[in-house]
């Protein structure tokens, strides 16, 4: 019997169509530089491809599962609005969709948000509701606008529409490897809730068969590594619990740890101080701007020595958006 799973290769096909002509098809970047790092030591040389969903709608992925979710909400509902709890990407491009549809959107966000998230989520017209920052302030706060105001919430990885949504960007990806007349041999993938990395894994895999699927985390909240490694149950986080990536600070949901689990060939960790290498090396060499928890996959690709042993040597690498607080010191400044 054929196990199912909270999303499909035909979910994220059909999220491909529905989101065509409202979010970006956002372009492939490649850098000789980051190549040469990345196969210093490696047991094959590595050419990198960097999906640049840093320039995506709202600076992030999360347009792509936000506007599949909430533009499938029948238009007789839509009067009730929509809820939803998030950091940051998800609030943003939750704001904007509601905008684009005409619909009301409520976020919960903890008072620890970047500022420059919040500001997005007021610019696209979203109402703040602030909660503290953990994962049962934000669901207790949810579940509360939700029982008092019937509004629909969209759970920022955990809705299925949402994972088939990120998922469009691995076929995307891959597409556009093979116009460039190359066949990626592996994906590294950053994971926090894991609603991108079960998306494109399902996609990646659907398309091809070989293609490895890899997650990327921070050694501080690698509750997804652990729990891969042990392949048994889904574990929480260990470690502080703390990290510059913070868009990756979530525990994994339960229907993101199944596909995870069966369809991702393996997940690595780097430390705080290789994402903020990796962040600065990227702004330096590549001239663009991603955020730490962007940065978190080009530092498995270019520092982390488990990932150096395997013979993989077409590597794509999602930058996931490019929001950071400009007001906050950069993390290498003080090496100066």
């Amino acid at each position: 019997m054929t196990k199912s799973y909270a999303v499909s290769l035909a979910d994220v096909q059909e999220a491909a169509k529905r989101i065509s002509g409202h979010a970006h098809v956002t372009p492939v970047m490649t850098c000789g530089t980051l190549d040469d790092i990345a196969s210093a030591g490696a047991a094959t040389p590595r050419k990198l491809f960097f999906k640049c969903e840093n320039l995506q709608k709202v600076g992030a992925f999360k347009f792509r599962g936000a506007y599949n979710a909430i533009s499938q909400i029948p238009e007789d509902q839509r009067w009730k609005g929509v809820v939803t709890q998030s950091s940051g990407n998800h609030a943003q491009a939750v704001a904007l969709t509601c905008k684009l549809l005409g619909i009301k959107a409520t976020i919960v966000m903890p008072h620890t948000a970047p500022k420059a998230k919040v500001n997005g989520v007021i610019g696209y017209g979203g109402k703040i509701v602030h909660c503290e920052p953990t994962k049962e302030s934000r669901d207790q706060t949810a579940q509360k606008i939700v029982d008092e105001t019937g509004a629909i919430f969209i759970h920022p990885f955990e809705n299925p529409h949402v994972m088939a949504g990120q998922g469009t960007l691995m076929l995307e990806l891959l597409t556009q490897t093979q116009s460039l007349g190359t066949q990626l041999d592996a994906a590294i993938v950053p994971c926090g809730g894991g609603g991108m990395l079960s998306g494109t894994a399902v996609a990646g895999k659907g398309i091809q068969k070989d293609l490895k699927v890899f997650g990327a985390e921070p050694e501080n909240v690698d509750d997804c590594k652990r729990s891969f490694k042990r392949g048994v149950k889904l574990l929480q986080h260990e470690a502080s619990g703390k990290t510059i990536a913070d868009g990756l600070m979530t525990v994994i949901g339960e229907p993101n740890w199944e596909v995870i689990r069966d369809y991702v060939d393996d997940v690595f960790s780097v430390t705080e101080e290789q994402i903020v290498e990796a962040m600065r090396l990227v702004w330096e060499r590549m001239k663009v701007i991603i955020e730490p928890s962007a940065a978190v996959g080009v530092a498995v690709a270019l520092f982390n020595e488990d990932f150096k042993k395997l013979e993989v040597e077409n590597v794509g690498i999602v930058f996931t958006g490019g929001n950071l607080d400009l007001g906050v010191p950069l993390p290498w400044v003080s090496r100066l």
